[in-house]
C-alpha cells in the first residue's frame, strides 16, 4: 500500500471503534459468565442426583438386609422348636423304652 492509498482515522473514529469493541467484549464476557453459571448449576444438580441415587441404593439394600434378618430369625425359631420337639420325643422314647425294658423284667 502506498501512502496515498492508506486511510487515516480520526480520533473520534478510533474512540467509536474502541467503544464498539469494548461493548462487544463486555457482552461476550457476560455471556460466558452466564454459561459458566449454568454449567456450575447443572454440575451441582448432577452431583445431587447421583447422591440421591446412591442413598436410594443404600436404602433398598438396607431393607433387603432387614428382610433377610427377619426371615432368618423366623427360620431360627422354627428350627429351635423342631429341635426341641425332636429332643422331647427322643427322650420320651428312651425313657419309656428303658422303663419297659428294665421294668418288664
Amino acid at each position: 500500500m502506498t501512502e496515498s492509498e492508506m486511510r487515516f482515522w480520526s480520533d473520534t473514529e478510533v474512540d467509536l471503534l474502541i467503544d464498539d469493541i469494548s461493548e462487544a467484549a463486555y457482552e461476550a464476557i457476560e455471556t460466558a459468565a452466564a454459561e459458566a453459571a449454568r454449567a456450575a448449576a447443572l454440575a451441582a444438580l448432577e452431583r445431587e442426583a447421583a447422591a440421591i441415587r446412591e442413598a436410594q441404593r443404600w436404602r433398598i439394600e438396607a431393607e433387603l438386609r432387614q428382610q433377610i434378618i427377619a426371615e432368618t430369625k423366623k427360620a431360627g425359631v422354627k428350627n429351635a422348636v423342631i429341635t426341641g420337639l425332636a429332643c422331647l420325643l427322643g427322650g420320651l422314647f428312651i425313657g419309656i423304652g428303658g422303663t419297659l425294658i428294665i421294668g418288664g423284667r
